[in-house]
């Protein structure tokens, strides 16, 4: 980081941008600032895995004293080791905050686990997910506090997980209640839409090409490692609904869900990540409109019998990779333009697989394959480059 900025300043001195002079008083008063202080990154990896350690050796040594100890005993334990952790925090927060961050994202995570227990203790019966729903009102309130990210981590993924765990047990309810058959695709489609809209939703968050704020980049990066696998499993569930679909038209009438349960939860799926788009980014929550239509779109396309996609599938695939470059060119984010040509460069190798792969011999279905991995790597390689320096570069004065 250190020749960054002289590189850059070297770059705008040769353009003309800045006069010589003034980019030699630029360089002498950068190099006389002192340099802050940083960790370097063994102490960063020691201090995550010092967190992740701990955390396991509290679970082992829980679970092996648990047995042995009384109702009280077990309460009071996890009590002390979660306000043991959370003071621990905070009696270290001025000397090493990193070591205060791993505390208190222990602490809270230890707060789940004594959740959970002491309604193992106590014997309770009680409604599972709110459980979720409490550790998530924990986290939250962590972040209110201190402002940390791990806080703010647990709550994106807790609050998702206390949704899905609640439409889980209404299906269940409804499916022991009116003795329905459990082949009907709704429940996965709901799930899966819910969570690929609350992954766009995260990694919508930034605004702009320019630096973001810490919170920001944490629902980005959880956006961004969950994008996939939720995109993944809304395919599977499309292609599911549509194999479902053929196979009860082909058969007896089957019940699905119930309209008020199915109307319930597709409106909690389309509806919160839109209200939480609506809190990150404002007016500037088209995007995720966009993306509800092609979700409806996609579902109603379905696929092919025998979870064979067809054409119009892969064809509505890259029209979302499409329109996932055109929202990080708009916005200038490198990630969205990534993310876009990940999911055209694996829509077509897919449609190849799948469609043109069998229609070929064996050596000839192998060359082509290199071929598309050689030379549609190369193109789409050379088109991400090209998005990308369009989306940050700099707008003129």
């Amino acid at each position: 980081m250190a020749h960054s900025w002289q590189s850059q300043l070297e770059r705008w001195r040769q353009a003309g941008l800045i006069e010589p002079a003034t980019a030699d008083a630029i360089r002498a008063w950068e190099q006389a600032q002192p340099e802050p202080p940083r960790l370097r990154i063994p102490v960063l990896v020691a201090i995550a895995l010092g967190g992740v350690l701990v955390a396991a050796g509290l679970l082992l040594f829980v679970s092996t004293h648990w047995e042995a100890l009384a109702p009280g005993q077990r309460f009071g334990l996890l009590l002390a080791l979660v306000v043991g952790l959370h003071g621990g925090g905070a009696a270290v927060e001025e000397r090493f905050a990193p070591l205060a961050l791993a505390l208190h994202g222990v602490g809270t995570v230890t707060l789940g686990a004594g959740i959970f227990l002491a309604g193992q203790i106590f014997h309770l019966e009680a409604h599972w997910p709110l459980g979720l729903l409490l550790w998530a009102i924990g986290a939250g309130l962590g972040w209110g506090l201190l402002r940390q990210w791990p806080q703010l981590a647990l709550l994106a993924l807790l609050t998702p997980a206390w949704l899905l765990s609640e439409w889980g047990v209404a299906v269940e309810g409804a499916r022991a209640e009116f003795q329905l058959n459990s082949s009907d695709p709704t429940a996965l489609a709901v799930t899966a839409a819910g969570l690929l809209l609350t992954c766009l939703s995260y990694l919508g968050a930034p605004l702009g090409s320019g630096s973001t704020s810490a919170a920001r980049r944490v629902l980005l990066w959880i956006g961004g490692l969950g994008l996939l696998p939720a995109a993944l499993l809304w395919l599977v569930a499309c292609l599911s609904m549509e194999s479902w679909r053929a196979w009860a038209l082909g058969s007896q009438p089957t019940t699905g869900l119930p309209l008020p349960l199915a109307a319930a939860g597709w409106s909690l799926a389309l509806g919160v990540p839109l209200l939480l788009g609506w809190l990150l980014r404002g007016s500037r929550v088209t995007p995720l409109g966009v993306a509800i239509g092609w979700l409806l779109v996609s579902l109603a396309t379905g696929g092919g019998q025998r979870f064979d996609p067809g054409l119009v599938t892969h064809l509505w695939w890259a029209v979302g990779g499409l329109l996932l470059l055109a929202w990080g060119v708009a916005e200038g984010r490198s990630e969205r333009i990534n993310f876009g040509v990940a999911v055209i460069g694996l829509d077509v190798l897919a449609f190849y697989v799948s469609q043109v792969m069998d229609a070929l011999g064996r050596s000839a279905s192998l060359i082509g394959l290199g071929v598309l991995f050689l030379g549609g790597g190369w193109g789409l390689e050379v088109l991400r480059r090209r998005l990308v320096a369009r989306a940050v570069r700099p707008e003129a004065p």
